[in-house]
């Protein structure tokens, strides 16, 4: 990748910690499975934030191989494109309490490295 065919990847990397922390303050709000506007501002902001996973490096993703960095792309692609809103509450819920933590980690920790990533 060369440096005129992308942005720095800190400030994508800091747009997941963005919406990861949008995250956290809705559920601190209420149950999204009850309540229509957090779940859908909960939907808005894990679309962002699988958006912003797809401009991370390769050479750095895989420096992360427990994260599923495929299935979080193919999930912004279900939360785009399922326009009769067939996604599931419970599985959001899910996706929030098990997977979002996990995540959140490695992006500090990326962001925490001293040595950039290769160019891919």
């Amino acid at each position: 990748m060369k440096a005129d065919e992308a942005k720095d990847w800190t400030l994508y990397a800091h747009h997941i910690l963005d919406a990861i922390a949008k995250l956290e303050r809705i559920e601190a709000r209420g149950d999204i499975q009850q309540d229509e506007v957090l779940y859908d501002a909960a939907l808005r902001n894990l679309q962002t934030l699988s958006e912003a996973t797809q401009r991370l490096p390769d050479s750095l993703k895989s420096a992360y191989s427990a994260i599923p960095w495929k299935q979080i792309s193919g999930f912004r692609n279900i939360l785009v494109h399922d326009y009769l809103g067939e996604i599931d509450p419970l599985a959001i819920e899910g996706v929030l309490q098990q997977h979002i933590p996990v995540l959140k980690t490695a992006v500090e920790r990326m962001l925490n490295t001293d040595h950039p990533p290769s160019d891919d």
